[in-house]
């Protein structure tokens, strides 16, 4: 009775300290169906940036890439071998431009998608939510998924997410749907 007891607690603690502010994961099937079913009710926003979209690949599904981290060419981190990813100032208010061309406002479902997922995926939903968005979400895995972590194919990345979920993709990028500023 007092591993029951003490395992509620600790589950009841858990949850008090998960923040109503953290965004949630959806999974690429149900944002597809979302995506095919409401369209009119949801804001789906690739956030790459668009030079990574170029050479990894896109879905028509969003409506919008907004980037919200940006290459900066001119800094490099040598320690991690890449070029720093810079915040998008506009982020916010291209997102908010975004709902009200579609006919939404801040209280609608924006679900955002990166690479992974975890990156930008859920900061930039998180962000959101900061900015006074109420209903923003971020594709579980995000467009490529995860990397294997064992045997031939360790460090691809063909777990999970959007293109490993058999929906529909391609190489190639839809320049109208490519945010310009």
């Amino acid at each position: 009775m007092k591993t029951i007891i003490l395992s509620l607690f600790i589950t009841l603690g858990m949850l008090s300290h998960a923040s109503a502010d953290d965004a949630l994961s959806v999974p690429p099937q149900e944002v597809w169906n979302m995506v095919n079913e409401t369209p009119e009710q949801i804001l789906f926003v690739d956030v790459r940036d668009p030079v990574e979209i170029m050479f990894i690949g896109f879905t028509d599904a969003v409506d919008i890439n907004i980037p919200f981290k940006q290459v900066n060419r001119t800094q490099f981190n040598e320690s991690k071998s890449v070029f720093a990813m810079e915040s998008n100032p506009d982020f916010a208010s291209d997102v908010e431009k975004a709902l009200k061309e579609k006919g939404l406002d801040k209280d609608a479902l924006i679900v955002t998608m990166c690479r992974s997922g975890s990156a930008r995926g859920k900061p930039s939903a998180d962000y959101l939510l900061s900015q006074g968005f109420s209903n923003v979400k971020y594709v579980d895995h995000g467009f490529q998924g995860s990397t294997v972590k064992n045997g031939e194919m360790k460090g691809l990345r063909i777990l999970n997410g959007w293109q490993n979920s058999g929906l529909p993709w391609s190489s190639t990028m839809n320049a109208d749907k490519i945010n310009k500023p």
